[in-house]
């Protein structure tokens, strides 16, 4: 079973007294204690955001760990990787994230991890990176719509409600068909893949929110069902 979970914010990172995203991805795994790595390469391995990771995830019923492109701890990155039950990918510049990855290979191990059910996960960059499309602010000026890896298929926006400029940038890049159809998604929201197919959305914000962004003669934002986690893990 392939799973890719999609975050639009909210995590340890960005929600540090809010644990409802990421117990729900370590519930995915199945595992009574998970093996857990993070990725940190959007964000350059930020030491601060890697510690902030550990801060979180070792106080957790799981087996924390990170890999580095700038530090590697092992040039078998593949062994390393496939051996982990979650890979959480964090937020930062996509492109270059996308740029590391296919210099490392990590691009091929991730797919190779994904197709063996380890359970892919990850918050903005580390969102927009499964699908074909994802619109990023990489570029430092303004947004634009970057191509991915492709697990997943269409668009991706996230921070759909963090950042005032999302909502009316993506919707007029698929308005004008320069962005795929696909799934937009509010900070606090998960959107939870399964072969492919969303399976479920669910929420660590009472009102936060996803959003199916698609041409149908006119621009077409179809709020799709969320389920808030607190009723879960309250």
């Amino acid at each position: 079973m392939r799973q890719a979970i999609a975050m639009g914010g909210g995590g340890f990172s960005m929600e540090p007294d809010n644990p409802l995203l990421d117990l729900y991805i370590m519930q995915q795994s199945k595992k009574l204690t998970p093996e857990i790595c993070f990725i940190p390469t959007a964000s350059g391995d930020s030491d601060n955001y890697i510690s902030r990771f550990y801060d979180f995830f070792e106080k957790q019923n799981c087996k924390p760990s990170h890999l580095s492109l700038f530090k590697p701890q092992t040039r078998d990155i593949e062994s390393f990787l496939l051996e982990k039950d979650i890979i959480y990918v964090g937020g930062g510049n996509t492109k270059n994230l996308l740029a590391l990855w296919k210099e490392w290979g990590v691009d091929t191990i991730l797919k190779k991890a994904w197709e063996h059910g380890i359970v892919l996960a990850g918050i903005s960059a580390g969102s927009i990176c499964w699908f074909e499309e994802g619109i990023t602010d990489s570029y430092g000026d303004g947004l634009d719509t970057l191509e991915c890896l492709g697990f997943l298929q269409g668009s991706n926006c996230p921070h759909y409600d963090g950042e005032a400029y999302r909502r009316p940038y993506y919707q007029k890049q698929v308005a004008n068909g320069q962005a795929k159809p696909g799934i937009a998604a509010d900070d606090g929201v998960a959107l939870h893949y399964i072969d492919n197919e969303l399976k479920s959305i669910v929420s660590s914000r009472i009102n936060a929110k996803a959003y199916n962004v698609y041409l149908d003669g006119s621009l077409k934002e179809i709020e799709l069902n969320t389920s808030f986690l607190g009723d879960r893990f309250g």
